[in-house]
């Protein structure tokens, strides 16, 4: 079925009909329409089974629809016949105008162009005159006949750059003045050429083509600018040339064959550079100095000479110092006038070979102009050290040697540097020549051996030799020294390794190696650290403070060597008494324990006055105890061993008393009263088990 796209009539359109074979004009049938746009944009009639568009359809949005149709029985809902699919296509119309997509456009075609797409109405169009052009185009459909619908769009149309314009300096002449000084690869002016061009057909290189500066200066383009800059490649001197003239060429660096006849596309331009005069500092004839002296050379003698001079014409007279940085020591002078450097200290060449000091010339008209030049100076050898051991040399010679046989090879050292190297003369003393034990051969290599006459050498007959040697070189004048060789005889085991060089060895027990015998001392050594460590610590082992009876009765016996007035008499008690005045302003330690922490002493107490309370003066021992790091972690009876000054009675204390327990008889104590029972009791026991 078809319909036309942007129907709007009054009433709805009709698209078709659908019609069953099994309809015989009867009201029993019904249609059912489903599917795309089903009784939205598409509706039918169940009776008669037309379809009506109900809706304006436009092609442009859909262009078909799919339906299904069926026939079915009006009463009962049942199919009458399998469902039938169908597709309504809507019909095109022209009803949209041609569009510019993408308008307004941009195009670009290059200046001086013959064909295009668009083409160009007139010939040579030129990019420097006119850049952009404006063209509205229009689009019809129908092929333009009447009825058609029409859009339109605007072209902009650029014409882009070629290389059809040569670079133009702006003037034909430059002037530029520079002074002498100037550092190397300074700017020192521009050149600037105008080139109707753009971009890359703009660009331009700069040369020097003629002058008499071809090789002082060079040009360069810079990227940003364009511009030519020239540059200083070598020194100016004012005093040798005054002035330069050179020719440069600007010539674009991207040529476009086509417009090759329109050339040449280049330049050129005249620059006059004039140099001027700058007060320069002084000269040295040599960018740097080799100096050479002996170190034997005496003071104040010429060492060599610098010589600078003032390149400017007034010709400035030159003041010549050292730069004392490079010589601290103050071993080198030097004359201000005519620059002659003198020695000023010894050189040593073994202590120092070379010397890097720094000559400064200075213009007397003008201290700032300064110039500086590196002097090195070498010191030369002279033999002025003897040659000597190069080490401390003890040679062994074993008892069961044999004649001949080489003890021990020595070598000698000079500080000396000859240019020949070194050879060095080996002799004995004069009145060991004929040395009836060693004798010595010089071998090629420079070193010295040491040879026994004969064997048979005992420890016992003579333990060591001393062999004089004396050592020359070959300098002039010739140095020497003479070094002494201990040789020291040793007993050896039959394939010549040392085992012993001490006479003592032959007091050995014989079948025991020294290997035995420091096995055996080593263990003697042991067991005596063994013993004084267990010595040691039973010393130091803590004894019980308390010595208890076979009866612990718990409780703590009090002895006061205060004479009182009696058991009953509490006031008149003295608890000065308690202190020893030889501890007031000290620090007695404790006997009982020995402490593992050294403190500093505490400050005594003083003296305290008659009629103290006694439990204050126990409160702060105990406070004291209790906060003492070296009081043992137990309860312990604190003994009071003074006695008290002048007492007529004596000591009441029975724990230093002069007589044992067995010289006294304590029976009196049952006779003291009831308080007194249990003491008696307990020193009854006492006796009673010493009795048994």
């Amino acid at each position: 079925m078809f319909v036309l796209e942007e129907f709007s009539g009054p009433e709805p359109i009709l698209v078709g009909r659908l019609h069953t074979d099994l309809d015989p004009g009867s009201s029993k049938i019904k249609y059912i329409l489903s599917g795309d746009g089903a009784g939205t944009i598409f509706v039918i009639n169940d009776k008669t089974g037309d379809i009506h568009a109900m809706k304006r359809l436009d092609r442009e949005e859909k262009a078909e629809y799919t339906l299904t149709a069926q026939a079915v029985d009006r009463d009962t809902n049942k199919p009458l016949e399998p469902p039938s699919e169908f597709i309504i296509k809507v019909q095109d119309i022209n009803d949209n105008a041609p569009e510019f997509v993408d308008g307004p456009y941009h195009a670009t075609v290059p200046e001086m162009s013959v064909v295009a797409i668009i083409k160009t109405a007139l010939p040579n169009m030129d990019r420097e005159a006119k850049e952009e052009y404006f063209v509205v185009i229009q689009a019809k459909d129908m092929g333009g006949h009447m009825g058609g619908l029409s859009g339109t769009t605007t072209v902009t149309i650029t014409l882009t750059d070629v290389n059809d314009n040569p670079p133009k300096f702006a003037q034909s002449l430059y002037h530029f003045s520079v002074m002498e000084d100037v550092a190397l690869g300074e700017p020192i002016g521009r050149v600037k050429t105008n080139d109707l061009d753009i971009g890359e057909n703009a660009k331009s290189s700069y040369d020097i083509i003629e002058g008499d500066g071809m090789d002082i200066f060079e040009i360069t383009t810079d990227a940003q600018t364009q511009d030519g800059i020239i540059r200083v490649r070598k020194p100016l001197d004012f005093e040798t040339k005054k002035s330069y003239t050179l020719k440069v060429e600007a010539a674009n660096i991207h040529i476009d064959p086509r417009f090759i006849s329109g050339g040449p596309f280049k330049d050129t331009a005249t620059v006059k550079i004039v140099v001027e005069d700058a007060d320069e500092p002084p000269v040295f004839s040599s960018p740097a100095y080799l100096l050479e002296v002996h170190e034997n050379a005496a003071i104040n003698s010429v060492i060599g000479q610098v010589t600078a001079h003032d390149p400017d014409v007034s010709s400035s007279p030159i003041r010549f110092s050292i730069d004392r940085h490079t010589d601290l020591e103050r071993q080198f002078n030097i004359n201000a006038e005519d620059g002659k450097i003198t020695l000023a200290t010894p050189l040593d060449r073994e202590t120092n070979m070379w010397h890097n000091i720094t000559i400064v010339a200075t213009e007397t008209s003008n201290d700032i102009l300064v110039s500086r030049v590196p002097v090195a100076i070498k010191v030369l050898d002279v033999n002025d050290n003897a040659p000597e051991f190069a080490s401390e040399h003890e040679a062994f010679l074993c008892e069961n040697g044999k004649p001949g046989q080489v003890i021990q090879i020595v070598s000698a050292v000079d500080k000396d540097d000859p240019k020949n190297g070194h050879y060095f003369l080996y002799s004995l003393l004069p009145e060991m020549v004929n040395n009836p034990n060693f004798t010595i051969k010089k071998n090629e290599d420079n070193t010295l051996s040491i040879l026994a006459k004969h064997s048979g050498f005992s420890r016992q007959k003579q333990e060591v030799y001393l062999l004089p040697i004396i050592i020359s070189d070959s300098g002039t004048p010739p140095m020497s020294s003479t070094s002494t060789l201990t040789i020291r005889v040793c007993g050896c085991s039959s394939d010549g390794i040392v085992q012993s060089c001490n006479v003592e060895a032959y007091v050995l027990p014989i079948g025991l190696s020294m290997g035995a015998l420091i096995a055996i001392l080593a263990c003697i050594i042991l067991l005596l650290v063994i013993v004084v460590l267990f010595v040691t610590l039973r010393r130091h082992k803590n004894e019980p403070l308390i010595i208890k009876d076979d009866e612990d009765v718990r409780e703590n016996i009090i002895r006061y060597d205060d004479e009182g007035g009696g058991e009953e008499d509490t006031e008149a008690f003295d608890i000065a008494t308690l202190q020893n005045p030889d501890g007031i302003n000290g620090f007695l330690p404790r006997k009982d324990i020995k402490p593992d922490l050294q403190f500093m002493p505490r400050q005594g107490l003083a003296p305290v006055p008659n009629g103290v309370d006694v439990d204050e003066f126990i409160n702060v021992r105990l406070h004291e105890a209790d906060n003492d790091p070296t009081a043992p972690p137990y309860d312990s009876i604190q003994i009071y061993g003074y006695e008290g000054r002048g007492s007529a009675a004596g000591s009441l204390s029975s724990l230093e008393s002069s007589t044992s327990d067995s010289d006294q008889n304590f029976d009196y104590l049952s006779e003291w009263g009831p308080r007194f029972k249990r003491l008696g009791e307990l020193y009854s026991v006492g006796e009673s088990d010493k009795e048994t």
